[in-house]
């Protein structure tokens, strides 16, 4: 959140709760980005991502297919209101969006067994910042009215998930907190996404086909960091010598190919990184690098023969709590170039002037040349596994198993590795978590490393007792962690964060999916996951399918509810920005790794446990939500004008490296979202005739929107082509751009469609 308006927007706080709401959405909280934030320090000691695929010589080198099962994947557009709604992940109330860089979409991948064809896994991978309660259900209840054979499809088997991009557009989210800086919760931005989910599991669904799984993984060195090194080095010095990096390095792919014709349908994979390239100055939507990763493979599968027409390219995050995408670490930008401070991420005596550095930091591009070469050194690790899978990789085999439950985090008592009995608390967030990171540092005195008695101004113990003060219990439990926002415990007008908590294992043959809730950090990953392939091991659970070997599991996330942050005891114990919103306390991971191990019997091929009780279910708030976010009221022309006219032309000509631009009078794109559709392109003409070339889904074409007169209801659109920024090889010749509108009458009346065309210009 944009740290700089915490002070005033806590202060209003006693003022009454209703009044707060209203004026944090006008002025702001923190930026506490608590999606996001991350620490940068070149990598020191240790790391890498373990997949648990077992020792590498007794990981079999085949080229069989293995058994079929019944596989189908599907994409659909999810894009919401691009301008006038602010940006979902940094939460920064000053970031709303002017525009679209390009659209945001869901990708679904059904597994069924094909002799059992009821028993189904669905993952859904969106291009947003999280999985969400109230997403989950609109999704859930959306596919009952798709009809019975969509009842195969339930809170068990579907697993939402997020690519954590913090540059799609917000007001979708369940519960409070995270409205607060969206100015509530849009009807419009939420429905874009829950459709747009349906539609990409009913194109998955029709395209349901035999076919072959494979999974194979391999190790990209050059695009994450950890940002909390710190933190990372309390955990104990011979669990840290266990792994080379700091960061987990693998990517875990696994292969849908067709029986009938050997073609590939999609891949799915697994990569920790934080889809933070686009920096807390960008307004306009895009998918962060893992969008632009899956683009780029999905564009260059249309130009083999090896894919289907259709082929859908997820890229899932992992354990991504302290992972940052600006490899080249934090430096403090006030003239000195140092590195900052270590321990808590200052520079001199406090944190506004630590920032990180993506690899084309230099370019001032609200981060899109560094986000475009994230995206790009995920795709090319990811191709290159994907052609290596021809001759090294493992057929997944075995039966299809799923298990989801709620649990209440507020207070559940769970066994702690040393054998004693640990409780978890009420969620609450600490004072670390406004201070946030090397992303969007915070404001005042607020610091990462904040442990105790917190060094920061006694005001805001004061302001913290107007929302909701602590009680004891509450403080005891969550030390030593300060707590400045006691969230589980507020309730008014509705609750802030959430205390029911998802857990869900899907089971594809000696595959496991961990779909976690918050982003765990790198260690809190690796001991999860090794929690769970030892306890299924010792379980014979995929003894069947494995020969032998560890399951492969992996973490995908944040999913289904998010929790914020999963930190090791050890880093929750130092308070940086991940332990501090780490919602239940320094016992977190244990619970979720009891419960998780606990439940996995339930995933047997012959369970004789009785049916999983679904636990409490969730408070959902879609319809008392509020929005303060604007209607769009009417659209009108400048006197003289009309809609779709260029206001200012292209120039006659441009060469590689220049940026085409032509603006049109234009109307809110809020009218139409022209899903499945775009806002922009350019055309090229070619043998006589104009063909589109780009659209919507082309990095280096933008589309901005700006409003000239609120009063008159006028505005005006901006068409640039970055030419040649994706370096695929624009032919020379003759372009047009197009523009695509949506107009709102005066008085009311339908919305109707325009086009605006530019003038022609050479490509030289």
């Amino acid at each position: 959140m944009a740290r700089s308006h915490i002070a005033a927007a806590l202060a209003v706080a006693c003022v009454g709760i209703l009044t707060t709401f209203y004026l944090i959405t006008q002025f702001g909280l923190p930026n506490v980005g608590f999606f996001n934030f991350r620490q940068s320090s070149p990598e020191a000691t240790a790391a890498p991502h373990q997949v648990f695929l077992g020792p590498a010589a007794s990981r079999p080198t085949v080229t069989e297919d293995g058994p079929m099962y019944l596989l189908g994947t599907g994409k659909a557009d999810i894009t919401g209101p691009v301008v006038e709604i602010n940006l979902m992940g940094y939460a920064d109330p000053s970031q709303v969006g002017t525009g679209l860089r390009q659209r945001i979409y869901s990708r679904a991948f059904i597994v069924g067994d094909i002799d059992n064809p009821e028993e189904r896994t669905l993952y859904l991978v969106l291009d947003t910042q999280s999985g969400d309660t109230a997403v989950r259900h609109g999704i859930l209840e959306g596919l009952k009215e798709l009809g019975p054979e969509y009842g195969l499809y339930g809170k068990s088997n579907v697993a939402v998930t997020g690519t954590h991009s913090h540059s799609g557009p917000g007001a979708w989210l369940n519960y409070l907190l995270p409205q607060i800086t969206s100015k509530g919760f849009d009807e419009q931005s939420y429905r874009a996404i829950v459709d747009g989910a349906l539609l990409s599991i009913k194109r998955a669904h029709d395209a349901l086909a035999p076919g072959y799984l494979t999974v194979a993984e391999t190790e990209i060195h050059d695009a994450n960091i950890n940002r909390s090194p710190y933190a990372y080095l309390a955990n104990p010095k011979e669990e840290r010598a266990r792994y080379q990096y700091n960061v987990d390095k693998t990517m875990t792919m696994l292969r849908f190919r067709k029986a009938e014709d050997g073609k590939d349908m999609g891949v799915l994979t697994w990569f920790p990184v934080h889809g933070t390239s686009m920096l807390g100055n960008n307004t306009l939507i895009s998918g962060d690098n893992k969008g632009v990763a899956a683009m780029l493979f999905e564009k260059d599968m249309q130009s083999v023969a090896e894919g289907t027409k259709d082929f859908v390219a997820g890229f899932s995050q992992a354990n991504v709590g302290d992972t940052s995408p600006n490899v080249l670490g934090a430096y403090c930008e006030d003239g000195s170039g140092e590195e900052c401070n270590f321990e808590d991420s200052t520079c001199g005596n406090g944190n506004k002037m630590c920032h990180g550095r993506g690899p084309m930091f230099r370019q001032k591009d609200q981060g899109a040349s560094s986000c475009l070469e994230i995206g790009r050194r995920q795709f090319v690790g990811a191709k290159a596994l994907y052609l290596s899978m021809t001759t090294k990789n493992v057929p997944l085999k075995g039966p299809i198993r799923s298990f989801h439950t709620y649990r209440d985090f507020s207070n559940m008592t769970v066994k702690h590795r040393n054998g004693s009995l640990v409780s978890t608390c009420p969620a609450a967030l600490g004072y670390s978590f406004a201070a946030g990171t090397t992303d969007g540092p915070g404001a005042f005195d607020f610091k990462q490393n904040d442990t105790g008695a917190p060094d920061a101004n006694p005001l805001w113990s004061i302001v913290r007792g107007f929302l909701h003060e602590p009680s004891e219990t509450q403080k005891a439990c969550h030390a030593p962690k300060p707590i400045l926002l006691d969230v589980g415990e507020i309730e008014r007008p509705y609750l802030w964060s959430p205390n029911i908590v998802d857990l869900q294992i899907l089971r594809i043959g000696q595959l496991l999916i961990t779909v976690s809730p918050g982003e765990a950090t790198t260690m809190a990953g690796r001991r999860w996951k090794e929690s769970i392939s030892h306890a299924a091991s010792a379980l014979s659970l995929t003894s069947e399918a494995d020969d032998g070997n560890p399951p492969i599991v992996v973490l995908g996330g944040p999913a289904n509810t998010y929790t914020h942050y999963i930190a090791t005891e050890e880093e929750y114990n130092i308070q940086r920005y991940e332990g501090a919103s780490t919602l239940y306390g320094p016992h977190t991971l244990t619970a979720y790794i009891n419960l998780t191990t606990s439940l996995l019997p339930f995933l047997q091929t012959q369970s004789e446990n009785k049916p999983l009780p679904p636990g409490p279910d969730p408070p959902i708030h879609t319809n008392i939500s509020f929005n303060f976010n604007p209607k769009v009221r009417f659209d009108r022309p400048p006197i003289l004008k009309k809609f779709g006219q260029v206001l200012q032309d292209v120039k006659p000509a441009y060469h590689h490296g220049n940026t085409a631009t032509a603006t049109f009078v234009g109307a809110n794109p809020r009218n139409n979202l022209r899903l499945e559709g775009t806002f922009a392109a350019v055309e090229h003409l070619s043998h006589g005739s104009w063909k589109r070339v780009r659209d919507d889904t082309d990095w280096d074409l933008v589309f901005r929107w700006r409003r000239t007169n609120t009063v008159l209801g006028t505005s005006e659109v901006e068409l640039s082509w970055e030419v040649g920024r994706d370096d695929d090889g624009v032919e020379k010749g003759l372009y047009r751009m197009r523009y695509f509108g949506d107009q709102k009458p005066f008085g009311g009346g339908e919305v109707e469609a325009f086009e605006g065309v530019s003038g022609v210009f050479r490509i030289e």
